[in-house]
């Protein structure tokens, strides 16, 4: 199975690259939700969170956050920005080689982001949270083996 975002990294496809550095590239989105729609992708392929070591995700989001950064000193004139990771197909993700997508926002830009997110019920608060925790004493006892 061929994954546009190793043949990007290889400089096998194109892209708009905004960063580079031995783990990290940073291109510009090519269907972006706003001017300056960044993805920081690791130069080595995981798929998703639950494969992704730590230090990789940590080392996406500090990037991001320096994208970010840029965005509000940038002439994008960015007032704030969405970080988001898409992590399995019932999370949207749609490439399956992890990234973090950093948005530029501006007031009033009217970009809906996520319409489900207007609200927000959990109709057993408790029990969410109970099983949260029991999974993760399960991940605090078993080896890595997700």
């Amino acid at each position: 199975m061929s994954c546009v975002f190793c043949a990007i990294v290889a400089g096998d496809a194109p892209a708009i690259r905004v960063y580079e550095d031995d783990d990290y590239l940073a291109i510009l989105d090519i269907r972006p939700f706003t001017r300056g729609h960044t993805l920081v992708i690791p130069k080595r392929h995981t798929i998703d969170l639950t494969d992704t070591p730590p230090e990789t995700v940590a080392g996406m989001v500090t990037l991001g956050q320096r994208i970010a950064r840029a965005a509000r000193r940038s002439g994008l004139h960015a007032d704030g920005n969405n970080l988001a990771i898409n992590d399995g197909k019932a999370a949207f993700q749609t490439v399956f080689h992890i990234h973090l997508h950093v948005v530029p926002r501006r007031n009033g830009d009217k970009l809906s982001f996520a319409k489900g997110m207007v609200l927000r019920r959990d109709p057993d608060r408790e029990e969410s949270a109970r099983l949260l925790r029991e999974a993760l004493a399960q991940l605090d006892t078993t080896p890595s083996a997700e």
